[in-house]
């Protein structure tokens, strides 16, 4: 496996356990997350701020189910399984495309979509 990807896998597995200095571990001081229509973070703090998002409770539940790398670019799909508060989970499959710069997550594309089982 490329560091890109074990770069990755171990920010997916941060989010996993909701471990915010593993997550950080993998970003530029600079990192952006855009998930289209939603929001444009810029920064460690930002992205930190919405990594427990307030309109979620508990950890999510996230399955790779495929990666793909090239040059600097890892994707991601998979899904996303999470509970909202004061509501029942939401479930979503996700296309993650992160923009790698010298072995961190600098630009993170997040593309959601809800499942209804």
């Amino acid at each position: 496996m490329s560091e890109n990807k074990k770069v990755v896998e171990k920010y997916i597995d941060g989010f996993n356990k909701l471990d915010h200095k593993q997550i950080l571990s993998c970003l530029t001081d600079d990192v952006e997350w855009i998930l289209p229509g939603v929001f444009h973070l810029k920064g460690k703090e930002e992205f930190d701020r919405e990594i427990e998002n307030p309109a979620f409770e508990g950890k999510p539940v996230i399955v790779v189910t495929r990666t793909i790398e090239e040059n600097n670019v890892v994707i991601t799909e998979g899904t996303v399984r999470a509970k909202k508060k004061a509501s029942e989970y939401i479930n979503l499959n996700f296309c993650d495309i992160f923009a790698m710069k010298n072995g961190l997550i600098k630009q993170l594309t997040s593309y959601l979509m809800e499942v209804k089982l």
